[in-house]
């Protein structure tokens, strides 16, 4: 555990471009990584997907683990974020391209 109501996440310079596409190359994954760009911020609970609760928590982890995502405790919640600009930074032009990708499939 990181600062006070934080989750430990790998610094920028710890993002590795196999490690990113791994985590946005589930669909469960996927639908998470929309929904937090479409919305800003959501609590786990508010996550649109069709996994158990124990199957959610393993994707979350894969996200966070390779720096996908920001995850903020408040009390018993968990509020997730994407690290946008970080990956932005890191890879740039990734995250949109991949956010693009899945409109497009949707459309």
């Amino acid at each position: 555990m990181g600062a006070m109501g934080e989750v430990d996440e790998p610094g920028m310079e710890r993002l590795t471009l196999p490690e990113v596409l791994h985590a946005l190359s589930d669909p469960t994954r996927l639908a998470v990584v929309t929904q937090l760009s479409d919305a800003g911020e959501l609590s786990c609970g508010h996550l649109e997907v069709s996994v158990a609760k124990s199957t959610l928590s393993q994707h979350l982890r894969v996200l966070r683990e390779a720096g996908v995502t920001h995850t903020r405790r408040d009390g018993n919640q968990r509020w997730l974020s994407l690290r946008r600009d970080e990956l932005d930074r890191r890879f740039p032009g990734l995250l949109e391209s991949v956010l693009g990708a899945v409109v497009r499939a949707e459309g």
